[in-house]
């Protein structure tokens, strides 16, 4: 069983900046996709950005590209999104997920187990 826990959610101004933190454990971080998404009430989790175990492959939203940076460090079984020039339509819940493959996908059907979500907010 694998479980996630989110942190470094919170209130940032228009630009700033926000790193989130997805810490793993009870599973083999380094053979597992991780993905990222995020959902506001009333509407359905929006793919953001998903890396591939090894981290070779990458792929994000089009509303995040160039803002938006995932990462992962194996050795610490952690993904990071680092989120840069934030707008107000990114306030959401963001939640990390895992998947018991290797390979990055942006479907969210396909992943395993899911972390609680952390609130963004961005003011304008």
């Amino acid at each position: 069983q694998v479980q996630l826990v989110e942190s470094g959610g919170g209130l940032v101004q228009a630009g700033g900046s926000l790193t989130l933190s997805c810490a793993a454990s009870g599973g083999t971080f380094s053979s597992s996709a991780m993905g990222w998404f995020r959902q506001v009430p009333g509407k359905e989790h929006e793919f953001v950005a998903t890396i591939s175990g090894g981290g070779g492959s990458i792929v994000y939203a089009d509303s995040v590209k160039g803002r938006f940076t995932i990462s992962r460090d194996n050795a610490k079984s952690t993904a990071y999104l680092q989120m840069n020039s934030l707008k107000p339509e990114d306030t959401a819940v963001y939640y990390c997920a895992a998947r018991l493959l290797r390979w990055a996908t942006r479907a969210r059907y396909e992943y395993d187990y899911w972390g609680q979500g952390t609130q963004v907010t961005v003011s304008s």
